[in-house]
């Protein structure tokens, strides 16, 4: 079974979904996306099977998003992927690919939906939140 995960280890929900992954039992391939980039066509892969915009995949928030110019309406598809490739930190994360599809994992839990396996044991998130009891099932909060 191949999981990819595109991983910022500095990143709390990137972490919190790398141990989701884990607690299925699988190791997935870990791709640091920000010492090795992915590729102009994989970029856009990730992207598009996420079911996302460009747009909608770029990171604002601590990278040099506003210094780029990068919330100028009129900037296409092609110019957002050159910069996200360019800056690497510009790309929203993590993505995660399996054989039931790809997902931008934010928040982590997401990749619930697109796990082969079933989780193997509890998992509380860094900051606390319960996201699967002591059976291995999903915790779901309602409002």
């Amino acid at each position: 079974m191949h999981i990819t995960i595109y991983h910022n280890p500095e990143c709390g929900t990137s972490r919190n979904t790398l141990a989701l992954i884990r607690n299925t039992g699988v190791e997935p391939e870990v791709i640091e996306y920000l010492k090795q980039p992915p590729s102009l066509e994989t970029l856009a892969k990730l992207i598009a099977d996420a079911g996302l915009t460009v747009r909608a995949a770029i990171r604002q928030k601590g990278t040099p998003y506003a210094e780029l110019g990068l919330d100028a309406p009129g900037l296409t598809d092609a110019h957002l992927l050159d910069a996200m490739l360019s800056h690497p930190s510009l790309i929203n994360r993590p993505f995660v690919v399996t054989p039931n599809g790809t997902r931008l994992c934010r928040p982590s839990e997401l990749v619930l939906d697109i796990l082969p396996l079933p989780q193997k044991g509890p998992f509380t998130k860094q900051d606390g939140e319960v996201v699967i009891d002591s059976e291995g099932r999903r915790v779901t909060t309602s409002d």
